[in-house]
């Protein structure tokens, strides 16, 4: 049984939405974010990276930074402003970029369920990420950006979303910088128990993005009932922000990599990848199917592909290309063993684009690149049914949610 619960958002004046909503904090670094933020006081980059307003030799984990992020989010209250909604809602949010639709239910889901593994995860976390969220949310007391979630579609769900984005007027929709335009409707109060009743009826949701803000939200949860004596479990701490969305309108993008030196000549390189790859040069730069990779090295994209040296695993997350390209060539050839830690590797997001790869070998900045073919929404949710964990790494979900459009306060 999964719940789906309404919630009083803290949200923007439609009439500066567009200014107010910014990139999820951990898509951008804080030079990016700087950028972003630059001449616009209302981005809620202010919020979620406070660090941007203060010298740049500032520990970005430091109270003050989240102190600072306090007090921006009551500065935005009042200037903005960011006003709260009178009664609980349910809210319909869809993302269009080019041809790409997927409209999602924003609400807040139960911590208890994601520690008791109905809403399942894939993903292992990193303590000091979630040491920040965690800081994060205490201090400001609200949740500032939405877990990002899927489950199996349900038609019934389906039809009414679409009869609410066809018939009822929206309280925001703005293209942001990138194009990506964003809707959300207010789901009609007529609506909220049907949706309810439905997803209780969802053996399980899935978390495609945002495992630590979730991991955090539950940390939280545990800290504010060890303080409170009176603790019921219908607090707001106990749920966090999250938009649903149904699997079937999901677009995952590859995650590329890049190594920044081979610590060996480039002819030696190719001949121990011919240990467990076919490979051949190609005028494709992105695989057009799972099980095969393309390589830009010296000018020239390759193709890799298998040889039956590399068998087939009983585990699901081993067959990913990205567990492929990992355990029969970046660890037994370039020694790199952990790709969570190792400097000599880096990840390029999908919506970057094989031009990106291309560009920093060709500046010198990497030596080789790999292209991969796309994890699947089923190979996610059959992995984290198995209670495995997915290579790090191994999905870029597009189009992203903005942060500061629908904040949940806690307190």
């Amino acid at each position: 049984m999964a719940i789906i619960r309404p919630f009083k958002a803290l949200r923007p004046d439609e009439r500066v939405a567009h200014l107010v909503a910014s990139l999820p904090y951990d898509v951008v670094n804080r030079e990016e974010a700087a950028n972003l933020a630059k001449g616009n006081p209302l981005s809620f980059l202010r919020v979620t990276r406070s660090e941007i307003e203060m010298p740049e030799i500032i520990d970005v984990y430091s109270s003050e930074v989240y102190q600072k992020a306090k007090e921006n989010l009551q500065r935005l209250k009042n200037e903005a402003p960011l006003l709260i909604d009178e009664s609980p809602n349910i809210y319909v949010y869809r993302l269009i970029m080019g041809t790409h639709s997927q409209v999602g239910l924003a609400a807040t889901f139960s911590v208890v369920e994601y520690d008791n593994d109905i809403i399942k995860k894939h993903e292992k976390t990193r303590k000091d990420k979630e040491d920040d969220r965690t800081n994060h949310i205490l201090i400001t007391e609200a949740q500032t950006g939405p877990v990002f979630l899927t489950y199996r579609p349900v038609e019934e769900i389906d039809k009414i979303v679409n009869n609410v984005i066809n018939k009822i007027n929206p309280i925001y929709d703005f293209n942001a910088q990138d194009g990506i335009n964003h809707t959300i409707w207010i789901l009609p109060k007529e609506y909220v128990n049907k949706i309810i009743n439905i997803i209780s009826k969802v053996d399980k949701l899935y978390i495609a993005d945002g495992h630590h803000r979730a991991a955090s939200a539950s940390r939280v949860q545990k800290i504010k009932k060890a303080n409170n004596p009176n603790h019921t479990g219908e607090e707001n701490y106990n749920f966090f922000l999250g938009v649903l969305f149904p699997s079937n309108q999901l677009k995952i993008m590859p995650y590329n990599r890049i190594i920044y030196k081979l610590k060996m000549q480039k002819r030696d390189f190719i001949e121990k990848i011919k240990n467990n790859f076919i490979v051949e040069e190609t005028e494709l730069k992105q695989p057009e199917k799972p099980r095969t990779f393309c390589m830009y090295l010296d000018n020239k994209w390759y193709m890799l592909k298998p040889t039956d040296n590399i068998k087939k695993s009983n585990k699901h997350s081993e067959n990913l290309d990205v567990s492929i390209l990992q355990n029969y060539l970046l660890q037994p050839i370039l020694g790199i063993e952990d790709p969570r830690t190792d400097k000599n590797i880096d990840f390029i997001g999908g919506i970057r684009g094989t031009e990106e790869l291309e560009k920093l070998v060709n500046n010198g900045i990497a030596e080789v690149a790999f292209s991969l073919h796309p994890v699947t929404l089923e190979d996610l949710m059959t992995i984290a049914d198995a209670n495995e964990i997915m290579p790090p790494k191994s999905t870029w979900f597009e189009p992203k949610l903005r942060d500061g459009l629908l904040i949940h306060l806690i307190s």
